[in-house]
């Protein structure tokens, strides 16, 4: 099935790029306008779900430690944010809203996608910047946790989350950055020959994307 969606001639990383852009820019104006930002706040899980598909589709070593990988991240990442939702130690106190969509124990499953996506392109970013074992894993951590300092402004205005009187603490930034080195980590050890081009311009596109919205 994929390799039948792969011989086509339009499906490839530079019109997948374009597409990417084209939904969040397309995003970024919905949210930005009043009346129709419940119809795309609405659509954020799918978009978040289109986005990894897309993602993921490029990534050419689509082997064993491919799929352990995404199921580990998916419920390493998920399940710490269980644990922290219901017990405010690793990020603070907060509680999820509506905007992300369908919720298991209080989480939304959006967001065990979400970390898949973030370790996955900024591991991948990190590995182009250097081929040490040791700073990669620190550099794509530091890499996620300078895009959640403008993502949790946007999240709490546009109810994806919310922080127990209103503000933003910082063990979020702590608890983030550990949680993305124990995922970057992983990544580094099951996926080495990793290199998917698309994943670095989404890094682009994602960082634009929540910089502009802080400004709603």
């Amino acid at each position: 099935m994929l390799s039948k969606i792969d011989d086509l001639s339009f499906v490839n990383s530079k019109n997948a790029y374009y597409l990417l852009l084209a939904m969040h820019i397309a995003g970024a104006i919905g949210l930005f306008i009043p009346e129709t930002r419940s119809l795309f706040q609405y659509l954020t899980p799918f978009n978040l779900l289109a986005t990894a598909a897309i993602l993921l589709h490029f990534e050419k070593e689509k082997n064993r430690n491919y799929f352990l990988f995404i199921g580990l991240t998916f419920l390493i990442g998920f399940f710490i944010e269980v644990a922290g939702v219901k017990t405010g130690v690793i990020f603070g106190e907060y509680t999820y809203g509506r905007t992300l969509g369908l919720k298991f124990l209080e989480v939304p499953l959006a967001i065990g996608l979400n970390w898949v996506v973030m370790v996955y392109a900024s591991g991948t970013w990190a590995r182009n910047v250097t081929r040490n074992k040791f700073y990669a894993p620190i550099l794509g951590a530091l890499l996620m946790t300078f895009i959640d300092y403008f993502i949790e402004p946007v999240a709490v205005q546009l109810d994806f989350w919310d922080w127990a009187n209103g503000t933003i603490p910082i063990r979020n930034y702590i608890g983030w950055f550990i949680l993305s080195l124990l995922l970057q980590v992983l990544f580094q050890k099951l996926m080495p020959r990793a290199n998917n081009s698309l994943a670095i311009r989404l890094l682009y596109i994602l960082i634009v994307f929540f910089v502009v919205l802080n400004f709603i």
